[in-house]
């Protein structure tokens, strides 16, 4: 303690620093710490568990497997049996020609998502099957808009019933920016390629998918800049918000003229299977970015986060178009065509029968007539000819 208050020494000295001495109070110097051997790089959090065959994720168990495959098939017997119908009474072949198309939407969805969800550890073989579900897509929405089209007798007939009244101004139907308009064929000529334009742009976006995955600068949920599915799901959003804000223009201008073909229902399903089926495949992408979606990384197989996340919506999409099948066949129902296919049946029986009445009072006596002269005709001839 002596040595700690004199001034004539230095304070490494009165530490006793460098002398070999012991430390403050005379305790020996803990050694200085080592560094440690650089080793493998050990994180802290807990490894996520590689996928065994015992513990497969739900998407390749069997239960997966079965549950989609039974809606599904149930859906294409449901769906099969409509098409049947509407095609035993073909009654009005404009009209339920684009209503068969409409309904084949169901079979095409449905097997085509099954089929992905059995093939899901191949990372490409999705988006193949999921092109041919994008262009038919379009093909619907054409068909639909032909629809309401002939439902109402054509543009000009759809003219002459709307041209120039004003357009109702509503912020909740989306027409507050057409405040002070009126109905002309320029809004529905926008109504009709606005929506038609989705049927270009689906297949053709479908296509530069396919040609992307083929050079590998393309993989669902990666949002980079260097990687096209930034860029496919940009238009396509584009593409998709135009058309249904262009096909919602559409029923809200003739939704009166469309009244007795209950369109409400069938506009709610041809958007629900078509439009939320895409966002519904965003939002998952989205999980997917956030980390709520794991990659599946094992000795057995490897799949990305986002081939992940296209499962999902593969098995979703397998169960929806159950209940899309169930309401469609209220929304398209063929019970209108057969009863007039009846009511055409049992006119043409009514005039089969008055036609071969008349025939009868009209040919009878004709016969008569006829019978008479070769009856003459004979007994001339047996009196020529005597025996």
């Amino acid at each position: 303690m002596i040595r700690l208050w004199r001034r004539d020494m230095s304070l490494s000295e009165r530490l006793g620093v460098g002398e070999g001495k012991g430390s403050l109070l005379g305790v020996a110097p803990a050694p200085l710490p080592t560094m440690a051997a650089p080793g493998p790089n050990i994180s802290w959090l807990p490894e996520a568990p590689l996928l065994t065959p015992d513990q497969p994720i739900f998407l390749m168990t069997p239960a997966a497997q079965a549950l989609s495959g039974f809606f599904v098939w149930t859906a294409l017997l449901i769906t099969c049996h409509q098409i049947y119908m509407h095609l035993r009474y073909y009654s009005s072949p404009n009209e339920q020609r684009h209503i068969v198309r409409i309904l084949f939407i169901v079979p095409i969805y449905a097997f085509d998502s099954w089929l992905s969800l059995l093939f899901f550890t191949n990372e490409e073989y999705y988006v193949y099957f999921d092109t041919v579900r994008d262009c038919y897509e379009a093909f619907v929405i054409y068909n639909f808009l032909s629809l309401c089209y002939e439902y109402l007798g054509g543009e000009s007939a759809i003219m002459a019933e709307i041209r120039g009244k004003p357009i109702e101004s509503s912020c909740m139907y989306g027409t507050c920016c057409l405040w002070g308009r009126s109905y002309s064929i320029g809004f529905l000529r926008f109504c009709k390629q606005a929506t038609l334009q989705f049927c270009v742009v689906k297949p053709l976006m479908a296509m530069v998918t396919v040609i992307l995955q083929a050079f590998g600068k393309y993989r669902d949920g990666d949002f980079n800049v260097n990687s096209g599915y930034l860029y496919v799901s940009i238009i396509y959003n584009i593409s998709v918000s135009l058309s249904l804000y262009a096909l919602f223009l559409f029923y809200f201008s003739t939704r009166h003229l469309l009244s007795p073909y209950r369109p409400l229902l069938k506009f709610f399903m041809v958007k629900s299977v078509i439009f939320l089926s895409f966002w519904q495949g965003m939002l998952l992408a989205i999980l997917e970015k956030c980390g709520a979606i794991p990659e599946i990384n094992s000795p057995e197989v490897s799949v990305g986060e986002g081939t992940v996340a296209a499962g999902y919506q593969n098995f979703i999409v397998c169960i929806e178009m159950f209940f899309a099948s169930l309401a469609l066949r209220h929304a398209f129902t063929y019970k209108v065509y057969m009863e007039k296919r009846l009511d055409s049946l049992s006119q043409g029986n009514d005039f089969y029968r008055c036609y071969i009445k008349w025939i009868s009072k009209v040919y009878t006596p004709l016969l008569k007539i006829q019978l008479f002269f070769v009856y003459a005709e004979i007994n001339t001839i047996s009196g020529l000819f005597p025996h």
